[in-house]
């Protein structure tokens, strides 16, 4: 995948793309105190010095995935012995001994992680004007996100205003206002004034003054022009303003012009590179790379058309309010940013040692992205406690942490950084770091600021990891696991035993239906329920929605009431979901193989043909899903997996192929730039992948999909 040496530029031992060069010396440490020179100078050493360690870890995993297979192999015309199987992973070092008691000791972390529970967005770095929206979803309408989605029914849009549906919308937030901030023997439905005397809020209902039963949930209004323009409520360190406009539509009247609720939604977002982006060489990582360093400076903008209008989109400034005691106050106005750099596996052509090898990405990604932040560290307009978040995926265990937390001392010797300025997030996603989350947690406990479950990349690891133990069973069937409820609840434990409440997040995975609001408010009110300070929502709307879920649920009473309820069930946690003697009829079969071939599809003719890393894809019923690389983990291994078991044969797998191509191609036909797969499959790029992802998936390392994306994509755009 190496271009040209011509368009790299010799960097001491380094060959350094030319674009990525440039970007670095005229636009990443411009007016910065680290100068170009002393930049390349610790990059080189520092890849030199890491590369051969980086290599050793991703031996381990081969090395422990093979002595794993082999056990099962030995052991599989046995009745199966969890003791023994749990034994034998304890002396090959795949568990590690228990860690002691110990309290997370990181230090400068900012309130939106450490004391507001709320939302949080995972956004692609790569699109500018997605990247700006989620920075900008701290604040949304509710009114817009009831209106516009099927959380108050049925959604019927017209182009113009349904009073009916308005009214649904209207009655639905005075009874969020009645359950939260509830007034002494009044309601909001009533109140027919309301007015601010001397910073104090007065309202009235049938000229009786009524007052909330918490005064202190007031915090203050907004003015201009001596007219009231919103007033400003509290509840479990959320905002929430009372838009104060009567002449606005949806004011119509309203005795006191409410004309919307604005609530404070996406606390913080996951700016990403890694799992929703196809990032294949250096001008893909230098699109990100720029995107980010605008996020940072906070000059980034998207110039844009919809409707024939034209827009330009900029970073939310910080909103202002006068208190109930007359002082000015400053809400922060837009998410705090944190980046998801890439894992240890991935290595990019970006630049390459002196032998022509391809050097880390993820190295490069946590320098790079780190040396965007010095531009914040002065301005603090992202992080006021002075820190930079990077959130650290796909690592197998405590050594592999730690070796991040190598990378990362490094990055900020170079930049001339005070130590642990770089906080970490742990995404506990494969097997061996559940397994041993304690003891990952130790190896950063000055530095960790967050632990979070993903379902989805766990799910994934579990079925390579287990690949000889016996055929999976059906991928829907999965979520009623033994395993799944431990990894949720031990992650949870785990976090509240090492000190993370009041100081760090604790995170939940995504909602994967953005049209699907109604069910998301009906079920996603289990994460914080179930102690989690953070959880993923697919688009600001769906922040906006779930931010009413930690109005109602106080995650930090939920801390106190469940830290000594649940407990770590390792045995649970390593118990493998396969089906002993697997009863299923051709049709069971027939439905499996399909629906995990069309999302398969659906998914990776977006990323090898348009380069998308995550977008809604419609499903073989259509429902629009968000699928990025951790959900084709799933679908790729456990068709593997059936496979390897014979469970179905390459020929069916072939030909169901096939079929969905068709339906995928389908679904794809109002897209001008779609690329068809059928009828030519042989001459399709994105469905040879597809297949590869399949029939090459048992020896994928840990059964990851980016190796054939990225070598696929590449091929593609070349």
């Amino acid at each position: 995948m190496n271009k040209n040496l011509n368009q790299y530029k010799p960097v001491r031992k380094l060959f350094v793309s030319k674009v990525l060069y440039n970007f670095v010396n005229k636009e990443l440490l411009r007016k910065t105190k680290i100068k170009p020179k002393q930049f390349w100078h610790g990059l080189d050493r520092s890849l030199y010095q890491l590369r051969l360690k980086n290599e050793k870890l991703l031996n381990t995993r081969s090395n422990l995935q093979n002595l794993i297979n082999q056990w099962h192999v030995n052991n599989k015309d046995k009745k199966f012995n969890f003791n023994k199987y749990k034994n034998f992973l304890l002396e090959i070092g795949y568990l590690k001994k228990k860690s002691t008691n110990f309290k997370i000791q990181t230090k400068n972390v900012d309130d939106e992680i450490a004391k507001i529970p709320g939302p949080q967005l995972v956004v692609p770095i790569s699109n500018a004007r997605y990247a700006l929206n989620a920075a900008n979803a701290r604040w949304g309408s509710l009114y817009d996100a009831l209106y516009g989605t099927d959380a108050i029914g049925s959604v019927k849009l017209e182009n113009r205003y349904n009073p009916i549906r308005g009214g649904k919308v209207i009655r639905y937030c005075r009874d969020f206002l009645d359950e939260i901030f509830p007034l002494k023997n009044g309601s909001w439905k009533k109140i027919n004034d309301l007015k601010i005397v001397k910073h104090k809020l007065i309202l009235k209902m049938n000229n009786k003054i009524v007052r909330l039963k918490n005064i202190k949930q007031y915090k203050g209004y907004r003015s201009a022009n001596r007219k009231l323009k919103g007033v400003l409520l509290v509840n479990n360190n959320l905002h929430v303003e009372l838009i104060i406009n009567p002449y606005a539509f949806s004011a119509n009247n309203d005795p006191i012009g409410l004309s919307d609720l604005v609530i404070e939604s996406a606390v913080s977002t996951i700016i990403d590179h890694e799992d929703s982006v196809a990032a294949v060489d250096a001008e893909d990582k230098v699109l990100g790379y720029r995107n980010w360093l605008g996020l940072m400076k906070g000059d980034l903008k998207v110039k844009f058309e919809k409707l024939g209008k034209k827009y330009v989109r900029i970073l939310n400034s910080d909103r202002n309010y006068i208190s109930s005691s007359g002082k000015d106050i400053k809400l922060h106005g837009r998410a705090l940013l944190l980046n998801r750099n890439v894992g240890h596996l991935m290595k990019t052509p970006a630049i390459l040692f002196s032998d022509k090898t391809q050097v880390p990405e993820g190295i490069l990604d946590a320098f790079i992205t780190s040396a965007a932040c010095l531009h914040d560290l002065s301005a603090k307009k992202n992080s006021k406690a002075g820190s930079i978040y990077i959130v650290k995926p796909k690592m197998h265990g405590p050594d592999e942490v730690s070796f991040a937390d190598e990378i990362f001392s490094k990055v900020e010797d170079v930049l001339k950084l005070k130590q642990n300025t770089i906080k970490i997030g742990i995404m506990d996603e494969e097997r061996r770091t559940s397994s041993n989350l304690k003891q990952c947690i130790e190896k950063v406990k000055k530095r960790v600021v967050f632990i979070n479950t993903g379902f989805l990349d766990r799910t994934g690891d579990e079925m390579h990891t287990s690949m000889e133990a016996g055929p999976m069973m059906r991928k829907g069937d999965m979520k009623n696991s033994n395993w799944i409820k431990a990894y949720e609840n031990n992650n949870v434990k785990i976090g509240l035993e090492c000190g993370f409440s009041g100081k760090a997040q604790i995170g939940k995975g995504m909602w994967a239906a953005p049209d699907k609001m109604q069910d998301m408010l009906n079920q996603k009110i289990g994460h914080p329920k179930s102690g989690a300070n953070c959880a993923w929502t697919p688009s600001p709307t769906a922040a906006t929605l779930h931010a009413m879920h930690y109005h109602k649920v106080n995650v930090f009473d939920v801390h106190k009431k469940i830290r000594k309820k649940i407990r770590f069930d390792l045995d649970k946690l390593l118990s493998i979901p396969i089906i002993s003697k697997p009863v299923w009829n051709l049709d069971d079969i027939r439905n499996e193989l399909e629906n995990n071939c069309q999302g398969i599809l659906g998914y990776v003719v977006r990323w090898i043909n348009s380069g998308i890393g995550c977008s809604k894809v419609p499903d073989i019923n259509n429902i629009g899903l968000m699928e990025d690389r951790a959900t084709l983990r799933i679908s790729s291994q456990h068709i593997a997996n059936w496979l390897h078991h014979k469970i179905c044969t390459n020929v069916q797998v072939l030909e169901t192929m096939k079929k969905m191509a068709k339906i995928v191609d389908d679904q794809n036909k109002s897209d001008q730039r779609y690329e068809k797969m059928s009828p030519n499959f042989e001459k399709s790029i994105a469905f040879k992948t597809a297949c590869d992802l399949v029939f090459k998936g048992k020896d994928q390392p840990s059964g990851y999909t980016e190796p054939l994306l990225h070598a696929n994509r590449y091929l593609k755009k070349n």
